[in-house]
Parts: structure tokens; sequence; C-alpha cells
């Protein structure tokens, strides 16, 4: 599935979307270059958790994990700053398998074989300065709520 937004504000409203129809144990794997929307996109995704408007959702590149309370709570992970895969199992990130959270990860192409199975992707592209190209993979039930979720919100489809 893909979609196309103009702006942070469509890409919010994806997000929010997204959040939305996550459930306890699902995994978001965030792909795309530096600036291309990753960060906008989780705090939409947040909103859609029910996580309060008093936490500021922000990039965890230093802290490397951020958790926030929600109707599910969410775990906010940024590889970025990682090598490769080994140095995510030194966090205890495996612990968050089956867990009864929602897991983001920024940077997921980092770790990617470590991910397990029915995890989310999406890919983001740059179009032009405002423009970004959202691509969905994975879990086809879920794309697919996802997918009239983003269609009831008023957006067109690509």
């Amino acid at each position: 599935m893909q979609w196309r937004t103009q702006n942070e504000e469509e890409t919010r409203i994806i997000g929010e979307c997204v959040g939305a129809c996550l459930l306890p144990g699902h995994m978001v794997a965030l792909i795309g270059d530096l600036g291309a929307g990753k960060t906008c996109l989780t705090k939409g995704l947040a909103k859609g958790l029910g996580v309060p408007d008093q936490y500021e959702i922000t990039s965890p590149t230093f802290t490397l994990i951020n958790e926030y309370p929600g109707r599910i709570r969410l775990c906010h992970v940024d590889a970025y700053r990682l090598d490769n895969s080994r140095d995510m199992a030194d966090t205890g990130f495996e612990d968050f398998f089956n867990a009864q959270v929602v897991v983001v990860i920024e940077w997921a192409e980092r770790i990617r074989d470590i991910l397990p199975e029915g995890t989310l992707f999406i890919t983001f592209a740059y179009i032009d300065d405002t423009t970004r190209g959202l691509t969905f993979s994975g879990d086809e039930g879920l794309i697919q709520a996802i997918k009239e979720k983003i269609v009831r919100s008023g957006l067109s489809y690509v």
C-alpha cells in the first residue's frame, strides 16, 4: 500500500490512523532518510494510541528508547546510532517482543534482521521538499485496517 503526503499535518494524520489500528504486541518499523517524516508520523501514531498531549514526542536518538503511557504503552526506539543488530541486543530490546506494548522503531533498517515476523514496515521516500511517499508492507490485515481508517480521514489514496 502506498500513500503520498503533501505536508507534516497529513503525515501526522496517517500516523494517527496507524496508531488507532494497533494492538499490544505490534511492532512498527520506520525506514527513511533523515528528515523524511519518521518522527512526525510517530507523533501522530502516539496520538492514535492515546498518549496524552502533555508528552512531547521526540526522537530518542541519544536515549535509544522513550516510553509513553496511553491506551497502549508506546515504546519509541531510534536505531540511528547503532552499527548493527548486535548493538540492539545489549539494550534488552527483545524484551519488547510479545510484550503488552506497541514498539515503533526509527532507522529500523539497521536492525531488520532481528525484527519479528508480523512487523509493519513503513518506508518513507522524498518526492519534493514537502511531499513524501509512504509505502506500507507486512501484516496485510493490519494494512487493510489502516487503509480504511486513512480513507475515512479524508486523505486521498495514491
